[in-house]
């Protein structure tokens, strides 16, 4: 994880938290709130506007990870249960998004990164 996307997903925590208690819906567990960071970090569309099999297979990955997690959840019997059903969702979101954006990169569209750098005096 770089530092920038670390401090991005610190920051998503803390708001996530935050907003989750001011609604009253009481405290959200650490595994929780990295899923929703993962599900921040989705593709909401296919990379270069390329919509083939491979983002096809993501979108079903994406679907199936969000059925598993709801029917672990209706099935977990305490928080631990609870815990690990979130810490799943998150690495299989983890694990789609990672194995897309390497597909695209081995068809010749890699996944690009922009860095705005402060003036440095010139």
């Amino acid at each position: 994880m770089t530092r920038s996307s670390f401090l991005a997903a610190a920051a998503l925590l803390t708001l996530t938290s935050t907003a989750a208690l001011a609604q009253g819906e009481g405290p959200v567990s650490y595994e929780e709130q990295l899923a929703q960071v993962e599900n921040q970090l989705t593709y909401q569309a296919p990379i270069a506007g390329i919509e083939n099999d491979y983002w096809f297979n993501y979108q079903t990955d994406l679907a199936e990870a969000r059925k598993e997690l709801t029917k672990d959840l209706r099935g977990a019997s305490d928080a631990e249960d609870n815990r690990d059903a979130w810490e799943e969702y998150r690495a299989e979101l983890a694990d789609a998004r990672g194995d897309y954006a390497k597909e695209m990169a081995e068809k010749g569209y890699p996944v690009g990164q922009v860095r705005v750098l402060g003036d440095t005096g010139r």
